[in-house]
């Protein structure tokens, strides 16, 4: 039946219902509350705004239903019964007409403009069973009748469907029960409710499973009842004794639970022993409740021995749903294990129906996660026919978070001021990278617009976008800001690489050797901290490698000359400081020098020319290369001072095996065969060869630089000695 036509059955259903509810909430009703509402939905119907569903049933008939569950297992009054029968009229994008909200008071239209608006975020085609899209409903519904009206419809769905020819729709409303609404009905407490929808999905969607453990209860329910009167009829005595008003039940576990308890231990039905739990309900008065609970306790546990590591004390403190119950386990009849319940009429009555029926508006400020907040709201009310307190019920949970779908329909959770490149990144790396805005519900935004809770969002790149410095300010969430950074990172590393290999080329094809020393003597005069800034200005075209060359020389050619005037002094006036000590500080690991050394790549520094028997120390490049330097190296301070972290203690193999070039600077009055005799103690000595000799004459003096080659400053000091007992040397020295 596709059209509005009332079938007899149909009508008589509606009668009936509606007799129902004026009796229930009849108190709560205002004047014409009745006569208004059914003109609304009688206008609605004729302006054919009322179409039967995928199922075939009566909208009208179905939200009536779900009043009636609403007002009957949840405890919702007239204005959550009004926003459901009104809901089902209503077209959809049309909002709610003033008309409502001036009839029917605020509250209606709050309710009703809440469940329009999750009906939106259904057709967005959510992955219903995250945990995500569960606390999206709960911060979403503003109103908290909103989710227990949804609770109240889905019941109602389930127990209409049975016989149902549209199976795929079937499957589908059926996932959503057991994976969205009995959570949600299991977090507010509603556990009948919840118990319901998980065995009505699994009979739809299991069907051969749960009519197997169906009838097998009722194949074992002549025993069991049996077993459970042999057990509680000597308690029933002692409580009685004791005078405690109280009844008691059996309550066999819901099918679903022991179909996951088979499942969890992977047994079969007779494999489970705690198919039922024995109910202890007393009739006490409040401020005895905690009292006559730990009294029947004793008497239970006197008859029966208990299990210690099996009891639960939600008496002293309760669930967080508001849950108030004493668990324990005690071996009975037959050693079979039992599980017994003790509880108050006033705990059965929250624990059967939820303490939804209960809340009242305590004034909630914004708080963190949505289980606390639930926590924090849930206070029963005294007994009584309070119920309308619902009524005044406000959700006032600003945000922290926020739940935002993909395109496919997953739901992410990000904290309340994320934006679009927040987003990106989330999805990737490589997505955040090459972000350039983003689409929110169709629309184009740039990337530093803020996300909010339903939103839609898509994320647009381009392959040549790369990170900013400024979008550490835009992205709010730890990831994203680690991932910039990292990217950052990467960028300047691979830019510098790139400058450093132009600069070398360019050094290389000028024939300038390229020392790092020196080079860092140039970087510090340009004014750069770093040498990265220092490469990225290359790479970026903002430093001519040209120029930069020419800066270099000059650099060089000055801290040569200084090192040169500097090493002319009077060995009178020089004050010997000992790199060592500072040096022994840097590191434990010490580099030997050999000729065999394999797999370092070092050098020794043409600053400085070390040779064997010198003290030394490395120093590592940039390139990852090590440069050997003189521990009395003019560089060595210097380096020291700024690139501490870059030296290594250094020293020379067992002995000698090598020839070290080294520069000597002789200094004499200019006489008659001075130069041959210089030579002549050279040439004498085979472990010493001489490369050059370079001799300036002026004014009766001459100086010079003698290059040779030798094994070890023993040598070195050999040939110094001989040299200064030629006839007319004044100083020897080494450069």
């Amino acid at each position: 039946m596709n059209d509005m036509e009332f079938t007899q059955e149909e009508l008589n259903e509606i009668r009936d219902i509606r007799t129902h509810l004026r009796g229930a909430i009849g108190s709560a009703l205002e004047p014409d509350d009745e006569q208004v509402l059914e003109s609304y939905v009688r206008q609605a119907i004729d302006n054919g705004q009322v179409r039967r569903d995928m199922f075939g049933l009566n909208p009208v008939l179905t939200s009536l239903q779900t009043a009636q569950i609403a007002v009957d297992e949840i405890g919702l009054s007239r204005d959550g019964v009004i926003a459901t029968l009104l809901y089902g009229t209503l077209p959809a994008d049309h909002g709610v007409p003033e008309s409502i909200r001036r009839r029917f008071g605020t509250n209606v239209e709050h309710i009703i403009h809440g469940l329009a608006k999750i009906q939106k975020l259904y057709e967005k085609n959510p992955v219903v069973e995250s945990e995500n899209f569960r606390n999206l409903l709960l911060s979403f519904a503003e109103d908290m009748r909103v989710i227990l009206i949804m609770i109240a419809d889905r019941v109602n769905i389930m127990r209409q469907i049975r016989d149902t020819h549209n199976l795929e729709a079937k499957h589908q409303v059926s996932e959503e029960a057991n994976y969205l609404y009995a959570p949600l009905a299991h977090k507010l407490g509603l556990y009948t409710l919840k118990s319901e929808l998980e065995d009505l999905s699994l009979k739809y969607l299991e069907h051969d499973a749960y009519y197997m453990i169906k009838d097998k209860l009722n194949a074992t329910k002549r025993s069991r009842d049996a077993f459970i009167e042999r057990f509680i009829s000597p308690i029933q005595k002692n409580l009685e004794e004791a005078g405690l008003k109280f009844h008691m039940k059996g309550r066999t576990k819901s099918i679903h639970s022991i179909w996951q308890k088979m499942k969890k231990q992977k047994c079969g039905f007779e494999g489970i022993y705690d198919l039922f739990a024995i109910r202890i309900i007393i009739d006490s008065p409040e401020d005895k409740e905690k009292q006559q609970c730990w009294q029947a306790y004793s008497i239970v546990t006197d008859m029966y021995q208990p299990n210690p590591k099996r009891l639960r004390d939600w008496l002293s403190v309760p669930k967080s749903n508001g849950y108030e119950s004493l668990h324990i386990t005690v071996l009975g009849p037959e050693n079979k294990w039992v599980e017994v319940q003790i509880r108050t009429e006033r705990m059965d009555d929250i624990a059967e129906h939820g303490l939804a029926a209960h809340w009242r508006y305590k004034g909630i400020k914004a708080g963190g996660q949505m289980d606390e907040w639930l926590a924090n709201i849930r206070t029963a009310l005294e007994a009584g026919d309070n119920l309308q307190v619902m009524d005044q019920f406000r959700m006032s949970l600003a945000p922290e978070e926020v739940y935002v779908f993909t395109p496919k329909g997953d739901l992410s959770k990000f904290p309340a001021d994320a934006t679009i490149l927040d987003f990106a990144y989330r999805i990737h790396s490589k997505i955040g990278n090459t972000c350039v805005g983003g689409r929110i519900n169709g629309k184009v935004v740039p990337m530093r617009e803020q996300l909010h809770s339903g939103d839609t969002v898509e994320v647009i790149t381009q392959s040549n976008q790369t990170p900013k410095r400024d979008w550490l300010n835009i992205a709010k969430t730890t990831k994203a800001r680690s991932k910039i950074r990292l990217a950052l990172k990467e960028t300047t590393v691979k830019d510098g690489l790139y400058a450093k290999e132009m600069l070398e080329r360019r050094f290389r094809n000028k024939k300038i050797e390229l020392e790092e020393s020196i080079m860092g003597h140039l970087v510090k005069k340009l004014g750069f901290k770093e040498v990265s800034d220092f490469y990225k200005q290359i790479a970026d075209g903002k430093l001519e490698p040209n120029d930069v060359i020419d800066r270099y020389v000059e650099v060089r050619d000055h801290l040569q000359n200084a090192s040169k005037d500097h090493e002319a002094r009077s060995a009178e006036n020089f004050e010997y400081e000992s790199p060592e000590k500072e040096l022994a500080k840097e590191s434990d690991d010490v580099l030997t020098i050999d000729q065999n050394l394999k797999g370092i790549d070092y050098q020794l520094a043409s600053c400085c020319n070390p040779i064997y028997g010198d003290p030394i120390f490395g120093f590592v490049t940039v390139n990852g290369g090590i440069k050997i330097h003189r521990s009395s190296c003019p560089n060595a301070p210097e380096l020291r001072r700024r690139f501490g972290y870059r030296i290594v203690k250094a020293r020379w193999s067992g002995k000698s095996t090598s020839k070290y070039g080294i520069t000597l600077r002789v200094i004499g009055h200019d006489d008659i065969g001075i130069i041959s005799n210089i030579t002549n103690i050279i040439s004498k000595d085979e472990k010493i060869v001489m490369r050059s000799i370079n001799i300036d004459s002026h004014d009766g003096l001459f100086s010079g630089n003698l290059v040779v080659q030798l094994e070890d400053t023993t040598k070195l000091q050999l040939l110094i000695r001989k040299l200064k007992t030629v006839k007319g040397v004044k100083q020897v020295e080494r450069i």
